[in-house]
């Protein structure tokens, strides 16, 4: 089970390297729609996700490096039935190579999921993104739309996910943004988890691939209905952020209830 887990990933990832080529350095790099915990690793999302009255928000804080920035992003997520979950990411950057601060485009999306996970297939789901032109001129892309299709694996206390997005901006002088990613998590203990995920992209500004990172951290429950995720993605491609640093505080509601079991002895 573990081996061909093993095999799944590797695939994954190799496929993430064949795609990567040679291209100039990349401008603004736009963070999009994001997952919430725990259904994702850092950016990459789950095929599962919010049931059907379930909520979540986080806030996540990024410390890039060469260039310098800060991004403080809230998330918010709701469950409008078993399958389908809406999100939204409302991104604001700070200290962009050390002189612009603004808004992102605010971005909004539904995911749905059409398979469920069997003995030896996935769980398939696709999503439908948005985003506004809301956000300051030099981070904005005037809106645009995107779809992308999103798979699901566990083996034992691993799951695997992988994603493909792709999005077609507004502004004209932009160019189609692909963004594929393959992510595992391994549960440690019921309450810890490793993370680990390869992200990669062709933006906005680039006609190659222009983004390509590993990215590594845990998450843990602080309290039964608190994620806090904290991890360090590192560049490898000679591209820019070179690293950056990853903290979010994730809040779900309402809290699961906790059937507890009573055992009555004989005679009781």
């Amino acid at each position: 089970m573990m081996k061909k887990y093993g095999l799944f990933l590797f695939s994954l990832l190799a496929s993430g390297f064949f795609l990567a080529g040679t291209s100039s350095a990349a401008a603004f790099e736009s963070s999009g729609l994001q997952p919430v915990a725990p259904y994702g690793v850092f950016s990459t999302f789950s095929a599962d996700g919010l049931k059907q009255g379930k909520a979540a928000a986080s806030v996540s804080l990024e410390k890039g490096s060469e260039p310098d920035f800060y991004r403080y992003s809230a998330h918010i997520a709701y469950g409008f039935a078993n399958n389908v979950e809406f999100s939204m990411s409302v991104p604001y950057v700070s200290e962009w190579e050390k002189k612009i601060s603004g808004f992102e485009d605010m971005a909004v999306g539904i995911k749905h999921g059409f398979f469920t996970e069997g003995r030896y297939g996935p769980s398939v789901a696709y999503i439908v993104t948005g985003s506004f032109g809301s956000g300051r001129d030099e981070f904005s892309t005037d809106g645009a739309l995107g779809v992308g299709l999103v798979v699901s694996k566990r083996v034992g206390p691993v799951s695997g996910h992988a994603n493909l997005i792709y999005s077609t901006p507004d502004k004209s002088s932009l160019r189609d943004n692909v963004a594929f990613a393959a992510g595992f998590d391994f549960s440690v203990a019921h309450n810890f988890k490793i993370l680990a995920e390869l992200y990669g992209k062709k933006s906005y500004y680039s006609s190659e691939i222009d983004q390509l990172e590993a990215r590594f951290g845990y998450r843990f429950l602080t309290r039964e209905n608190i994620f806090t995720t904290i991890g360090a993605g590192f560049d490898i491609k000679d591209r820019s952020p070179q690293y950056r640093v990853m903290l979010s505080v994730t809040v779900a509601c309402p809290k699961e209830k906790r059937v507890i079991r009573k055992v009555f002895e004989e005679g009781e």
